[in-house]
């Protein structure tokens, strides 16, 4: 493998750690609920989390919150990492889908881009408890962060890389950057934009900013 190729290669997912045995009635960790019941403990979770910081709440809370005896939410989820998990998942999950469908149709690269990051900015602005749970609470686990594999944010960055280096082939981005980190950078933007939204004491509409970042990131600060 080239020096180019290294540096346009996304970074290894680590390795899982054995899961434990579980009764057979409980999903796997990476495994989402199907169920309506099941449903309605994981939008328990986003708000109690949201609310209450991850740290200092309990299944016991998710549970009263969703109306469900406490015992029920262990036949849908191991413990309170799992709920975690899973909120992740779902939500990398939904942004992947929704992003793939804004994106047919559009084949201008430079208006991809545009799209790509109003899509991320109007998700995160439709939901703050939601918000709050996959900025802040999600970002303060070590141990979610160690054990837990990040294929959906590679997937999603992957799919922010392809459009640049679609850009790249038809000569209207720079061939010399590397796709890979351009995505970083541009994603890196939309979150910080995203957490910053949640930390604000002001409220505004967050998906208006989209255009202003995707300008930055094409032209720079440059006069």
């Amino acid at each position: 493998m080239n020096r180019h190729s290294q540096e346009d290669a996304l970074p290894a997912s680590p390795a899982p750690r054995p899961a434990r045995r579980i009764a057979a009635r409980r999903p796997r960790p990476d495994a989402a609920p199907r169920t309506d019941k099941g449903e309605a403990i994981l939008r328990a979770a986003i708000t109690v989390f949201a609310r209450r910081g991850f740290f200092n709440a309990q299944v016991a809370d998710v549970a009263r919150e969703a109306k469900v005896a406490a015992g029920t939410v262990y036949l849908y989820f191991q413990n309170k990492d799992h709920l975690l998990v899973s909120i992740f998942q779902r939500t990398m999950r939904e942004a992947l889908q929704e992003g793939r469908a804004v994106l047919d149709g559009v084949s201008d690269p430079v208006e991809r881009l545009r799209t790509i990051a109003r899509v991320h900015l109007e998700r995160v602005g439709r939901d703050r408890d939601l918000a709050v749970v996959t900025q802040v609470e999600l970002r303060q686990s070590t141990k979610f962060l160690e054990q837990f594999s990040i294929t959906e944010l590679r997937e999603y960055l992957g799919v922010i890389r392809d459009l640049i280096a679609d850009g790249q082939r038809r000569g209207l981005f720079r061939t010399a950057i590397s796709p890979t980190l351009a995505a970083k950078v541009l994603f890196g933007a939309l979150d910080e934009m995203a957490t910053n939204w949640i930390l604000s004491r002001r409220h505004y509409d967050l998906a208006a900013d989209a255009d202003a970042v995707v300008d930055l990131f094409l032209h720079g600060v440059k006069a």
